[in-house]
């Protein structure tokens, strides 16, 4: 319904005014205000409920892209704040990588709180030697478990730890009893596909990535910057 404004055009417009689309116009906002005022309110109440202040455990699994460019990037985060931070990579390390030559090329700024070791020799279609594939694991285990028994490190990235899981190069028992016995504020993230339903259990925090769609099934190599 329109009416009408006694003054005409002198007020804009033509004089002609949608009453309904005012009060539309208003109501709309009104909702939008009281949406945003109860969820406000929900969020307030979970962050009062959440009071545990701990390290938690972290684990990046599923066929899909990003797992370990999210274990980088809570990196990168960690030692923003400050936090003294170990990464052990499982499987790759027969080629380089983006996050291996950054880290390593910004060594000096991080020299006191970062230590990083490619321990993998490849996937494991390319060594092809199971011996030397579980020789290699268990050696980047040696210094994980060592990582995760030092109350000095703030953050442990296990780069691909599920894969060398999943393949028993490294005993799934004794990845589960020294996460349990961690120091208590150390946060540790482990990347991978696959990974055993124990460690996922243990977890505190468990995200599986969903492969969708990806440019290698079209033809695309591995690029710089996206996969390297």
């Amino acid at each position: 319904m329109a009416w009408r404004d006694p003054e005409g055009p002198s007020r804009g417009g033509g004089g002609v005014v949608s009453r309904g689309s005012e009060r539309l116009g208003r109501t709309e906002e009104e909702h939008y205000r009281e949406r945003a005022r109860r969820k406000k309110e929900l969020v307030d109440r979970r962050i009062a409920r959440a009071t545990i202040d701990r390290g938690v455990l972290v684990v990046n699994t599923g066929n899909g892209k990003g797992k370990s460019s999210s274990g980088f990037g809570m990196l990168a985060r960690s030692l923003g704040h400050g936090f003294r931070c170990g990464v052990v990579q499982f499987i790759k390390g027969s080629f380089s990588t983006g996050e291996d030559l950054f880290f390593r090329t910004m060594g000096d700024a991080f020299a006191d709180r970062l230590e990083y070791h490619v321990m993998g020799e490849g996937f494991t279609w390319e060594t092809q030697d199971r011996e030397r594939d579980i020789a290699a694991a268990g050696a980047a285990w040696d210094v994980a478990a060592r990582m995760l028994a030092d109350p000095a490190f703030d953050f442990v990235l296990l780069d691909e730890l599920n894969i060398a899981l999943n393949k028993d190069y490294v005993p799934l028992d004794a990845v589960l009893s020294a996460l349990a016995a961690r120091p208590q504020r150390q946060h540790v993230v482990v990347t991978g596909r696959g990974a055993p339903d124990a460690l996922v259990e243990a977890a505190d925090t468990v995200t599986e990535m969903r492969l969708v769609k990806h440019a290698f099934k079209a033809g695309i190599k591995a690029q710089h910057g996206i996969e390297l």
